[in-house]
């Protein structure tokens, strides 16, 4: 079989695709990836993959702009002969699946990793853009032949508006973690000390959250639940992720480095910064399922997390950590109080997380179900 991931970033398949994309190197199908040229882009290489460049302007509206993008990845995916084409995110989607057609490609399959952020907010913006991806999606999903999706409730949404039929539903829970890189086991006593020492934090607990610094990811509930338990001794909020330049729903520096949160911005040691964390939080408020809840789940931490899209796929209430109604900083900083002083229930929590990601979310099997579909679908 010869395959293609298409992607607008090079990034974006190199660092959540490629387990997939090696396994069907390994059982001997052709494999390239299909994307613009990036920083990833010439690491295919070296797993036997052959990257394909074309252009796009990714945020563009321009429709003239969108219709050589769509003639671009045409021109890109036909003369490789393919079998079958893997799009991801909305614009691939889309434009891979009428470029897709127009090539005659037998097989068509999307991934739609969440709705993402206009369906947040009801603004008339919004409203007008979520018209519109609705529209195209309900054209394109006419022509793919299976739409995967991360988690329950997208798919059921679409269902509800008459743009996918059930028989189109593929819900495979994530991209997945590597459960063994992600591995409590693998952070010892003398580097969490280290790291404490270094940040000037020894003795403390530490409530840890990563996300990009953007409102949507809750930052301000983060920041007053952080303000309610001011009181509480030798604790230390933390949150990890840069601010996002151009994104008008970005935090800025002023408002995070103010107040009771230790804001440490883009940081390359997520792995030991959550092995050094004691309590996990994310209170987003909509997500396709967060990729920093695997890794919180797998490094055996309690979670408090929003009742949301996405993020309810990974915390069981009362299980391995709790549920919080989005943007209700007073019970999310109840619940983590409740966590603060019962270091039984912390472990107990975090020993579930650590099963649930083993079984449902560890890459091996989210790559076992890929190659299934692809195999089903190929036949």
């Amino acid at each position: 079989m010869t395959i293609a991931f298409l992607s607008h970033l090079d990034l974006n398949l190199y660092l959540f695709r490629l387990p997939i994309m090696k396994k069907l190197v390994e059982e001997g199908h052709r494999v390239y990836a299909v994307c613009p040229r990036g920083d990833k882009f010439d690491l295919f290489a070296k797993d036997g993959i052959e990257a394909i460049s074309y252009d796009i302007e990714r945020s563009s509206l321009n429709p003239l702009k969108e219709i050589k993008a769509i003639y671009n990845i045409y021109k890109a995916i036909k003369p490789l002969e393919l079998d079958m084409i893997h799009t991801f995110t909305a614009k691939p989607n889309i434009y891979g699946t009428l470029a897709g057609k127009m090539a005659k490609i037998p097989t068509i399959i999307n991934l739609v990793e969440g709705l993402g952020s206009f369906y947040i907010e009801d603004t008339r913006k919004n409203i007008a853009v979520r018209t519109v991806i609705e529209k195209l999606y309900k054209l394109v999903f006419l022509m793919s032949d299976k739409v995967v999706f991360v988690n329950s409730d997208d798919p059921e949404y679409l269902k509800s508006r008459g743009i996918i039929k059930e028989s189109q539903i593929k819900i495979i829970k994530s991209v997945g973690i590597d459960t063994e890189e992600f591995d409590p086991a693998l952070i010892n006593q003398e580097t969490i000390d280290l790291l404490k020492k270094s940040l000037n934090i020894e003795k403390r607990t530490v409530v840890l959250m990563v996300a990009r610094a953007i409102w949507h990811k809750g930052i301000r509930e983060y920041y007053e639940a952080a303000t309610l338990l001011s009181g509480c001794k030798n604790v230390q909020f933390i949150l990890v992720g840069d601010i996002d330049e151009g994104n008008h729903s970005s935090a800025d520096k002023e408002f995070l480095n103010s107040g009771d949160v230790l804001w440490l911005g883009h940081r390359d040691d997520v792995l030991e910064l959550t092995g050094m964390s004691d309590i996990y939080v994310l209170p987003s408020y909509r997500e396709g399922v967060p990729r920093t809840l695997l890794e919180a789940a797998s490094m055996a931490k309690p979670i408090i997390t929003t009742d949301t899209v996405g993020c309810r796929e990974v915390v069981k209430n009362g299980k391995n950590g709790f549920l919080v109604p989005v943007k209700d900083s007073k019970l999310l900083a109840k619940k983590i109080e409740e966590l603060l002083n019962d270091n039984d229930v912390r472990k107990l929590m975090g020993e579930n997380g650590r099963i649930l990601a083993i079984k449902e979310f560890d890459v091996k099997q989210v790559v076992k179900q890929y190659i299934k579909l692809y195999e089903d679908l190929g036949k």
